[in-house]
Order: structure tokens, then C-alpha cells, then sequence
């Protein structure tokens, strides 16, 4: 059985998320495959854009996917997407749900029966760019039951209202064909004409391999994590053609294609990590970073920051702060930064700075 240090397995996936490389296109965007987290100012446009992409906005698209998250991907992989991250089975649907599930099965519905009937109520509705309250309470007030709210609400007591369970709503709009307009807030959702599942989907997009292969080498256990499902189901969808890999002394798994790859060298460079960049999504957190007092600063409870990633391996976390027009980084380094990492967080900050339109005020290190 091969071995790999957690360095080795850090160092391939800098290499495979493509991390390390000045230019690109959407095209040819690895992380584009499993879908890129859109969460925050500093969501999928900057993941794409520390891999040196700069999509044209035709060429995207995004949608509720994993986790109930906004994802980018390449429009032209839509109905592949909508195949491939709808859930495997009931169970799997049931745990996506989270505490939706209960008062469907206590009405004798299945879940995946409830996707659909949400998803063909919202279809319905959505024929133009629609705000996402709307097209919540219309669906809610159709799946009523006269004075009874029925299985498919919930009474939300920040809202003072009753209306439809978040993660069904979520999981149920690109099974009813509508897209996330981009850079909305609130969310509009909006159809996409003829979306539809496709039937056969390419391996490179299949959900399980593609998180082998970017965030690899893993366990079921991990995968499971990533996609919110249920381990058996993740190992009933377990690519034949995986080897195992030992791990620090743990048995995991990667692409046989792959295996090769590591032990590759070290990738050089600084990259600001957004707080939900794929590299920071792997399961394996002690792998990443393996101090538990640098993970607890690293994946707080509320407001994640961002990751300094220096020479293969996180070196610290970084947040904005903003003032007027100007842009601030505040970084917290774990370890002491040579010259060039410092120069290479400057780098970043101006890059960053560049994104967002505004001027770079300064550069704070704790």
C-alpha cells in the first residue's frame, strides 16, 4: 500500500485544485467539477480568480446544490449537476432535510416524494426572475392545508411567520429547473429553459470521484461529511477504480490515475483562501491544520475567516475589515513568515483589494 505524510496529501491537493497556477479558464477549472462554494464577498468569484480565472459571465452558472449551498458551475454542466447532486436514495434525501424529515414521514410522505412536489409547485411559479420570499410564500401558502400548515411549513420564530422548511426549498429548485441570479441579496431565482437531469453524466462530475480526486486521498466517512449523506450510500457509489493509500497510519483512497501525483513537491506561493474556498471544505480538518487550537480559529462557530495558504500548508487566518472605501487584511500568522511569504500576502491583499474595487489600506499582522 503506498503512504503519504499529510504534507505529501496537502501538497496534491494545492497542485490538483490548481491552486498553484497564474492562468486559466473556466473551461479547464478542476474545482469547477465538484462546484465552487459561493458564500460571502469573497465566495466563488474569488476562489476562481486566486486559480487565475476570470470567467465571462455567460459561461456560469449558479445553483442550491450540496449542503444547500449556492455553487458556481459551468453552465454547460447544469443538467449533469442536477443528476448528480440530487439525493442517492430516501434515506440520503431524509438526512439532507435535516428536521424537515420528521413531519414528512409523520404524514406518511417520502422525501424524495416532497422534492418533487415542492420542486413542481415552484416551477409553477417561477416563470421570470422571481425574490426568493415570494416564491417561498407561494409555495407554502399552495402546500397549506386549509388552517393547518401542513408537513412541508414550519413556524419560524425569527420571522413571526409560518412558511416552508429552508433545506427542502434549497434542494428543490434545480430539480424544478431555476437557477440563483447571480450577486442577488436577497436570492431571485430564475428557470432555466429545458433544465433538465441528464441520464448519463461524465466521470469527472460525478459527485464521490470528484471529491477523491480534489480533496483525496479520503474515506467514505469524509465523503459523507462533504455531501451531508448517509456513509452507505456513499460507499453503494464507490468508484471500482480507487487505490488505497495509508495516511499518517489511516487507510483512505484516491483515483488510481492520481496516485502518482503524490509525493510531488512542495508548490511555492501565497494564496488568500476565501472562508469556504474547496480547500478548506476536506473532512480530514486535522490533516489541513493540525494544531486543534489553530482548527478552533480556523472553523469558529460563527464568522469564519479565511486562510493564509504558504508554501503547500496553512499558515494563518486572514479577515477584512473595511472602512468607508478602503480595504483592510488583518492576518494571524501560526508560524513565523519569511520575507517572501510576507511579500506574498501583500501581493494577495492588493489582488484582493483589486477584486472588491476598492484601494488597499494596509496589510496588519498580529
Amino acid at each position: 500500500m503506498p503512504t503519504a505524510t499529510a504534507d505529501d496529501v496537502l501538497a496534491y491537493r494545492v497542485t490538483t485544485q490548481q491552486l498553484d497556477r497564474d492562468a486559466g479558464t473556466a473551461a479547464d477549472t478542476a474545482v469547477l467539477d465538484l462546484g465552487v462554494q459561493d458564500t460571502g464577498p469573497d465566495g466563488g468569484l474569488w476562489a476562481l480568480a486566486i486559480r487565475g480565472v476570470v470567467p465571462d459571465d455567460a459561461e456560469l452558472a449558479t445553483a442550491w446544490t450540496l449542503r444547500g449551498a449556492p455553487h458556481l458551475y459551468r453552465r454547460a454542466d447544469l443538467p449533469a449537476v442536477a443528476a448528480v447532486t440530487a439525493p442517492f436514495s430516501e434515506a440520503d434525501a431524509a438526512k439532507r432535510v435535516h428536521d424537515a424529515a420528521r413531519p414528512l414521514k409523520a404524514a406518511g410522505i417520502p422525501v424524495l416524494t416532497a422534492l418533487d412536489t415542492i420542486a413542481g409547485r415552484m416551477r409553477e411559479i417561477v416563470t421570470a426572475p422571481t425574490v426568493k420570499g415570494e416564491v417561498s410564500r407561494a409555495v407554502s401558502d399552495a402546500l397549506a392545508r386549509d388552517d393547518d400548515p401542513g408537513p412541508y411549513n414550519r413556524y419560524c420564530r425569527p420571522c413571526d411567520a409560518v412558511h416552508l422548511y429552508e433545506q427542502p426549498f434549497r434542494l428543490a429548485a434545480l430539480r424544478a429547473g431555476l437557477e440563483l441570479q447571480p450577486g442577488t441579496s436577497p436570492p431571485v431565482l430564475q428557470p432555466v429553459p429545458g433544465l433538465a437531469p441528464q441520464d448519463t453524466v461524465p466521470d469527472r462530475l460525478d459527485v464521490v470521484r470528484a471529491y477523491l480526486h480534489l480533496l483525496g486521498p479520503a474515506t467514505p466517512q469524509h465523503v459523507a461529511g462533504y455531501l451531508d449523506a448517509p456513509v452507505e450510500d456513499v460507499k453503494a457509489h464507490w468508484p471500482d477504480d480507487v487505490v488505497e493509500v495509508e495516511v499518517d497510519g489511516q487507510r483512505r483512497w484516491l483515483p488510481a490515475d492520481d496516485a502518482g501525483r503524490l509525493g510531488a513537491p512542495t508548490p511555492r506561493g501565497v494564496r488568500l483562501l476565501g472562508p469556504f474556498d474547496l480547500f478548506l471544505q476536506a473532512r480530514d480538518r486535522g490533516t489541513l491544520v493540525p494544531d486543534a487550537g489553530h482548527r478552533k480559529a480556523m472553523w469558529p462557530v460563527l464568522g469564519r475567516p479565511g486562510a493564509v495558504l504558504a508554501d503547500g500548508g496553512i499558515a494563518g487566518v486572514w479577515r477584512p475589515r473595511t472602512a468607508g472605501r478602503t480595504l483592510t487584511v488583518a492576518v494571524e500568522p501560526w508560524t513565523r513568515l519569511s520575507p517572501a511569504a510576507r511579500a506574498g500576502i501583500e501581493e494577495q491583499a492588493e489582488r484582493l483589494a483589486a477584486f472588491r474595487g476598492v484601494p488597499l489600506k494596509a496589510v496588519e499582522t498580529a
